[in-house]
């Protein structure tokens, strides 16, 4: 039986949405946005409480992280909130947004398997380094393209720093126009497994989850913790990369090539 332990009325945005269901002791957190699943702040509040609920949730004992459409995972922060900023402050507090989502699936007690059926695109990859599985269609390819704005994947970068080391994380941050394929993404261990088809994604998704959901919860959330040793300054780490990207997007550059990138878009 399926029981939502969020409303998803109270979360719905538009046509985006985060909703959290608990089935057969997995809770399965799920996010929508129409532009490419791409995550405005309210989402990101949004998306670290879901997480962090589905943590403190009894009657499921592992994670599941998903995004609904078939074309991207997700395509990071939304460009035109990012444009919209006009202080420090408000970017700092935008930035603070991808923070909270990292630190809630560091800190949730429970294993996090993430589905990835296509791109990902900045903060999206780095939702998906800080999985602690990740599973993926040969669609996922992944890009930090942060450089190409006058910005920078500062409060990410540890997370996929943990997760596919330095060189491949400069490799990443520096080709920010390429990008990597979802078999790149295996051989460095973004990805833990590339399946052909989203049916066969599925499939592979569930069975590790299910003997997940079997295993003993104390056990995991005791391995979890050792897996996350020396993570425990995230909070202010990620709180002064948080500042260095907030000041970053107003400079004429970062603002200059968002208005391009907006009025391509639109024109397209």
């Amino acid at each position: 039986m399926t029981s939502k332990l969020i409303d998803s009325k109270t979360l719905q945005l538009i046509d985006s949405y985060v909703k959290i269901n608990s089935e057969n002791r997995i809770s399965t957190v799920e996010f929508f946005h129409p532009a490419g699943n791409a995550l405005p702040s309210g989402m990101l509040d949004q998306l670290a409480r879901a997480i962090r609920q589905a943590g403190e949730a009894r009657d499921s004992s592992v994670v599941v992280l998903r995004s609904g459409g078939n074309r991207a995972f997700c395509a990071g922060a939304s460009l035109t909130e990012l444009a919209a900023i006009t202080s420090e402050q408000q970017g700092k507090d935008f930035f603070l947004g991808f923070a909270q989502v990292i630190n809630a699936m560091r800190r949730c007690p429970k294993f996090i398997v993430a589905r990835a059926q296509g791109k990902a695109v900045g903060g999206g990859v780095g939702l998906l380094t800080a999985a602690d599985y990740c599973l993926a269609t040969h669609h996922a390819a992944v890009k930090l393209s942060e450089l190409t704005v006058g910005i920078g994947p500062f409060v990410i970068e540890p997370a996929v720093r943990r997760k596919i080391g330095l060189a491949a994380t400069t490799q990443l941050t520096i080709n920010a126009t390429e990008f990597k394929s979802a078999i790149w993404a295996w051989q460095k261990g973004l990805f833990d497994d590339v399946l052909e088809t989203t049916e066969e994604l599925d499939e592979h998704v569930a069975d590790i989850a299910n003997r997940l959901a079997d295993y003993e919860p104390e056990s995991m959330r005791r391995m979890k913790q050792v897996f996350w040793e020396g993570t425990d300054h995230w909070d202010e780490l990620l709180r002064q990369r948080a500042e260095i990207s907030g000041t970053l997007v107003l400079s004429d550059f970062a603002q200059k090539s968002l208005t391009t990138i907006l009025a391509g878009l639109k024109s397209g």
